[in-house]
């Protein structure tokens, strides 16, 4: 039988019994790599019965359909739905999210840091982008509430502080030292800023870095958070990419795993982590999904947290689900774990001999420099344009890295982002390059670009 066949044979057999239809919706949940398959609902042949049916299954990503009868996917389907009240998975839930579901998630943090985590201080959120928002918004009233941010960034943070009437205090990461994070210049920053009259209420660390990808050492880490604490700040992580990491000589620390190895607690580091489904090797962004842990924060402060969430009556209920299991994926001894292993090793070797060719196509071009890819999804060359080149673009009216991404794209087809966009130390110029484009594609571009570089600097040569 065709697999558009059966699909409507099974939707037709379960139409009438929806806790089955829901449990099917659960389950395609569990994996993570997408199965493209035609869109049945262009079959005008229909019934709406069957349409609204189908539109519950295929909006989901499967690995592949045999895995719908893995034993320990239909169990966790059962057991997530006996999480979720009612079982209405389009039901509002609490504006933290669906109880079990956080639980679950305070779990795989647990199991992660070794180190007991609660449900009670997990919010679910529709990707980490408006925990990030929520935190800004009760962090900052004015413009003299700051927020000490990493320069280069991502630009949610300086566009969120904008947003509110904050300012943004910048420290510079460290090219030389592979975009290090020095605590001297997180100090030197702080002081100016206070002599300002700003109060800084916040530290914003990215890790893995983006655009950067650089990877924190744990002893780092253990300075940043004596910083914080010393200092009163409330620690913001961003750790969304998590699970990328490239180089066998690093790993990923959790920022509150730092600060419970260093024997602070609740009443010592006002902390918030940060985590999202649209990054790691399952990569479903548009699924909105993710989740903010606060821990060090007074239970007075806790319910204004707790009322900025309940503005927006609650995250979306699929992305709750998609968290839950992305923070406890298959385990060893389960029927699905070999395949999910097998997927998840293969997508991340893939990204690391990706960010690999990648960078040695750059530091083998005249006039870039590109640091090691340790995690995240990104490279973030350094140009060192000719002076014409400078020249050219200031006549145009433009930053000199947005002119030559504008140049790149319009001889090659290929976006890159200018390390304008990101903040850059004045005078340097930069573009960020994801590592995501198929690896069997990575061979043509890296040909495509170099042959559009050697052209453009040959033209603006000094």
């Amino acid at each position: 039988m065709q697999f558009e066949e059966r699909l409507l044979h099974m939707l037709r057999t379960y139409n009438k019994n929806w806790r089955k239809i829901q449990m099917h919706f659960l389950l395609m949940r569990y994996f993570t790599a997408t199965l493209e398959i035609p869109n049945p609902l262009a079959n005008s042949q229909l019934h709406i019965s069957e349409k609204s049916s189908l539109y519950v299954i295929i909006q989901l990503s499967w690995t592949k359909v045999k895995l719908m009868l893995c034993s320990d996917a239909i169990d966790r389907a059962w057991q997530i739905l006996e999480k979720i009240p009612g079982r209405a998975t389009g039901a509002y839930s609490h504006s933290q999210g669906i109880k079990g579901l956080r639980d679950e998630i305070a779990a795989g943090i647990a199991a992660r840091d070794g180190f007991h985590a609660s449900g009670d201080n997990i919010f679910l959120t529709d990707g980490a982008s408006p925990a990030v928002h929520m935190m800004l918004q009760l962090l900052i009233s004015s413009e003299k509430d700051g927020i000490l941010c990493p320069i280069p960034q991502y630009p949610l943070y300086s566009a969120s502080i904008a947003l509110r009437g904050g300012s943004l205090v910048p420290y510079f990461l460290d090219e030389e030292t592979g975009w290090g994070l020095e605590v001297d210049q997180l100090k030197k920053q702080l002081e100016e800023a206070r002599s300002r009259g700003i109060t800084v209420r916040a530290l914003v660390v990215i890790n893995p870095g983006n655009p950067t990808g650089q990877v924190l050492g744990e002893e780092n880490q253990k300075k940043i958070v004596e910083f914080c604490k010393n200092e009163g700040l409330v620690l913001l992580a961003d750790e969304v990419y998590q699970d990328n990491i490239y180089v066998e000589d690093k790993q990923f620390h959790s920022f509150k795993k730092i600060a419970r190895s260093l024997g602070y607690t609740d009443d010592d580091l006002p902390l918030v982590s940060f985590q999202s489904v649209s990054k790691g090797y399952y990569g479903e962004c548009g699924k909105r999904g993710g989740y903010m842990e606060i821990t060090g924060f007074s239970p007075e402060v806790r319910e204004q947290i707790y009322k900025v969430a309940s503005v927006n009556l609650c995250s979306n209920v699929s992305g709750q689900i998609l968290a839950s299991l992305v923070m406890n994926p298959p385990k060893a001894g389960d029927e699905s774990f070999e395949s999910f292993m097998a997927e998840r090793d293969g997508t991340l070797s893939s990204l690391a001999r990706r960010a690999k060719a990648l960078e040695e196509a750059f530091n083998s071009l005249e006039g870039i420099t590109c640091n090691k890819a340790e995690g995240a999804m990104y490279l973030f060359p350094r140009l060192h344009l000719p002076q014409k080149a400078i020249g050219a673009a200031q006549a145009a009216g433009t930053a000199p890295d947005a002119y030559y991404a504008k140049r790149l794209l319009e001889a090659t087809g290929i976006v890159v982002v200018p390390g304008s966009g990101f903040g850059q130390v004045p005078g340097t110029w930069h573009f960020r390059c994801t590592i995501l484009p198929p690896e069997d594609k990575i061979p043509g571009i890296i040909s495509r670009f170099k042959e559009f570089h050697e052209k453009f600097m040959d033209e603006f040569r000094d």
